[in-house]
């Protein structure tokens, strides 16, 4: 994790001049929910990695897919193996930007789109969303959900559990950013 990190950090030193304009989240979280009238299935990764340019909104998540916890053993064994082949295409990750104005230093609440690129199972689509930010005395937490099809990203479902799995996934983001020096 701590590869992934120093990656994120990596990445967006160039695109900032002053260290303090990048703030960090080494905790984020990232949960998805798939309901049908079967089953509801939902995974969770509290261990995924964010890192965010106060200058000009970009933002980046990155998770690694075999940290995502189900209630059933079996699910996750399932959703590493069969679905998301995580051998293969170890992480997920988000790179895109806030693309209303905010400025980062003025506490409050607010509403924004972020749009940006979601890369899942070795896919890569553009997709955009309303990110909910609250700032308060410099820490930053950002919440957004993103629906996207599973068979847009290449995803097979075995017929046998075709049932099981909703063609259409919720995909929610949780971070609390601190100020980062690099």
């Amino acid at each position: 994790m701590k590869t992934i990190y120093f990656i994120l950090l990596i990445s967006f030193a160039g695109l900032s001049a002053k260290a303090q304009s990048i703030a960090v989240s080494k905790n984020a979280s990232i949960s998805f929910f798939s309901s049908t009238v079967v089953e509801d299935i939902e995974g969770k990764s509290n261990t995924a990695n964010s890192a965010l340019d106060l200058k000009t909104g970009n933002i980046i998540f990155k998770v690694m897919n075999t940290s995502f916890q189900f209630k059933k053993k079996l699910m996750q064994e399932h959703f590493n193996e069969n679905y998301m082949e995580s051998n293969t295409y170890p992480f997920s990750e988000f790179k895109g930007k806030i693309i209303d104005p905010v400025d980062f230093n003025k506490d409050g609440n607010y509403t924004l789109s972020v749009e940006g690129t979601l890369n899942i199972h070795g896919v890569t689509k553009t997709c955009q969303s309303k990110v909910n930010l609250v700032i308060d005395k410099g820490i930053i937490s950002a919440k957004s959900v993103f629906r996207i099809k599973i068979a847009d990203y290449k995803i097979k479902v075995p017929s046998i559990v075709f049932k099981n799995v909703a063609e259409s996934v919720e995909v929610r983001v949780s971070a609390v950013y601190q100020p980062k020096t690099i």
